[in-house]
Formats: C-alpha cells, sequence, structure tokens
C-alpha cells in the first residue's frame, strides 16, 4: 500500500500521458482509416493498389519495430522527433491500417441494393456513401472499431521502449527503485484494466444507442 501511495502521482501522470497517446491516435488514425478507405474502395487502380500496400506493411509488420524505426530511424533521414510525436505518428499510422479495413467491411456488408436505390434517387456517389452507406457500415463496423480502440490503449504501453514516461513505464521505475516489480506492474495492469473496461462500457452503450436508431 505504501508503494501505491508513493507511485500515485507518477502513475497519475503516466495515466494522463497513456490517455493523450491512445485518444489522439484513434482520432487521426479514424481520419487516416477513412481516407485509406475510400482509396481502397476507389475506381482508380492506383489508389487501390497504394491504400492496399500500406494497409499490408503496417498490419504484417510489429508494432514495435514501426516505432523503433520512426523513432531511431528518421533520424538518418534528416527528420528528428521527440518520442511522444513519434509514438502518436507511429500509434496512427498503426491504427489507421486497421480501422480502415474494420470501415471497408463495415462498407462492404451493406447491400448493394442500397447503392442502386441511393442512384435511383439521382444521388451521386459521394452523396450516397455519405448519406446511405456510412451510416450502415459505421453501425455494422462499430463493433470492432471500439475493439481497435481497446487494442490501442493496450499498445499505448509499447511507447516505453523509446522513453515516453507512460504507465509502463512509470511502473518500471516504481519497480526497479523499490525492487517490487510485483506490486509495481500490478498497479499498473489495474489502471489498463480499469481504462479499459470503462471504454468497453462506453462501447456497449453506443452500440445500444446505434441499435435503436435502427429498430
Amino acid at each position: 500500500m505504501d508503494l501505491l501511495t508513493l507511485s500515485l502521482p507518477s502513475l497519475l501522470g503516466g495515466l494522463a500521458v497513456t490517455v493523450l497517446l491512445g485518444v489522439v491516435s484513434f482520432a487521426l488514425g479514424s481520419v487516416l482509416g477513412g481516407l485509406v478507405t475510400l482509396a481502397r474502395i476507389s475506381r482508380h487502380r492506383a489508389l487501390r493498389v497504394a491504400a492496399a500496400a500500406y494497409v499490408s506493411v503496417f498490419r504484417g509488420t510489429p508494432l514495435l519495430i514501426q516505432i523503433m524505426l520512426v523513432y531511431f530511424g528518421l533520424p538518418q533521414l534528416g527528420i528528428q522527433l521527440p518520442p511522444i510525436p513519434s509514438a502518436i505518428l507511429t500509434l496512427t499510422l498503426y491504427a489507421g491500417a486497421y480501422l480502415s479495413e474494420n470501415l471497408r467491411g463495415g462498407i462492404l456488408s451493406v447491400d448493394r441494393g442500397q447503392w442502386e436505390a441511393a442512384g435511383s434517387m439521382g444521388m451521386t456517389y459521394g452523396r450516397a456513401l455519405r448519406r446511405v452507406v456510412l451510416p450502415q457500415a459505421v453501425r455494422v463496423a462499430t463493433p470492432a472499431i471500439g475493439g481497435r480502440f481497446v487494442s490501442l490503449m493496450k499498445d499505448t504501453s509499447l511507447a516505453s521502449v523509446i522513453t515516453v514516461v507512460e504507465l509502463t513505464r512509470v511502473a518500471e521505475s516504481a519497480g526497479s527503485s523499490s525492487f517490487r516489480y510485483v506490486e509495481a506492474f500490478v498497479m499498473a495492469g489495474i489502471v489498463y484494466w480499469l481504462v479499459n473496461t470503462t471504454l468497453s462500457v462506453g462501447q456497449e452503450v453506443l452500440e445500444r444507442r446505434m441499435g435503436r436508431a435502427y429498430t
């Protein structure tokens, strides 16, 4: 208990950084994922190929490698980024690849007749996508998107390898200074669990509300 009392200010500070990394990366990744989704379903082959290559690279390689490449590799190209921006950039690119597939799956799940009905009403492709298809696709993809947000919050722990003082890094420091690693990492694990449980509950509430809108 004394370790918790002594580490509480640091834990709260680490939690704030963890939430910052997760929320900002998810928000930016959602925008990026939406753009990549549009490229994946585009009529232009070059856009589809480029988007598919991006998704393949970021889904097919470990996030830890990506973080280290951005933080340690970009300086060789003359681009120097501090730890937190490096972590946010990598997490955004990583999340964007997965979120684009979640959104694409939602769009593909919408019956083709919805497109045809929108076209028969004189809607352009863009308007049909925005007003008819996307609302249905987002509803279908919400569970997967929510799950990706929860996973992303846990993935922020990897930012500790590039000296970002988030929750895992704080637990590591508390454990090394007191030689009580079990207690330190259990405390961090409980905080992660509380955060992600809150997100999961919020996701369930959102799903119920979206479900009522279509009943």
